[in-house]
């Protein structure tokens, strides 16, 4: 995240955040990344487009910062856990992403072999976000994966990106076996050699960006 904007729109999502959530109980609830949370303040996030097209009622609690799996209860405690944002409840569905924030503060999106594993490991059956997935379908909730989209090229993250093709790999195998688990690629729908999909930083959704993406999650929701 670079330049003045993007530190101003994280300082105050993470205020937001740092009283965690209550369990709750509705529709539609929005958790994840900042990938997933930009374009919040002006009303155009994912979760923001997925409510308009759908019609449907979304709680939008995705932080930027947040990671899977932090690796100091620190980071667990200010709002930056993914799996904190569920605090159990009620809901239809929970739509989530995640992953890259684990990989840029654990192993600087370098060898990170041993943090893929921890998250989920080959088979899709071990690992944090099986563990994770797991407890958020306990109360009948369909859960709804997204997957990044490949980057600009010029963007923070470009290092992290065998990884996180593994690790999605991962998760779309245990989706495929999993009752109530889907698997979407944004990368399937986000033209990332067009940079009006790309927010000035190049890493993160333009509203146009962030659109794309939730009406292929709507559209998903619908048929299912």
């Amino acid at each position: 995240m670079k330049g003045l904007a993007g530190i101003s729109l994280a300082a105050s999502l993470l205020l937001a955040a740092c009283a965690p959530p209550g369990p709750g109980r509705g529709d539609i609830l929005v958790i994840g990344d900042s990938v997933m949370a930009w374009n919040g303040a002006s009303g155009q996030a994912i979760a923001d487009v997925i409510a308009e097209v759908s019609d449907r009622d979304v709680t939008d609690r995705a932080v930027p910062l947040a990671r899977i799996a932090p690796d100091s209860a620190l980071l667990g405690a200010t709002g930056l856990s993914i799996q904190n944002q569920f605090a159990g409840g009620s809901w239809n569905w929970i739509v989530v992403n995640g992953g890259a924030n684990d990989l840029s503060g654990r192993c600087d999106c370098g060898a990170c072999g041993a943090v893929v594993d921890s998250l989920i490991g080959p088979e899709g059956r071990t690992g944090d976000i099986p563990a994770f997935v797991a407890r958020l379908r306990k109360n009948g909730a369909k859960v709804l994966w997204m997957g990044y989209y490949a980057g600009s090229g010029r963007g923070g993250f470009e290092g992290c990106r065998d990884d996180l093709v593994e690790i999605e790999r991962r998760i779309d195998r245990l989706a495929a076996r999993t009752d109530g688990v889907f698997f979407a690629d944004a990368e399937t729908v986000f033209d990332n050699t067009d940079p009006g999909n790309f927010a000035a930083d190049g890493t993160h959704p333009s509203p146009r960006g962030s659109a794309v993406i939730g009406r292929y999650l709507a559209g998903i929701i619908a048929r299912n």
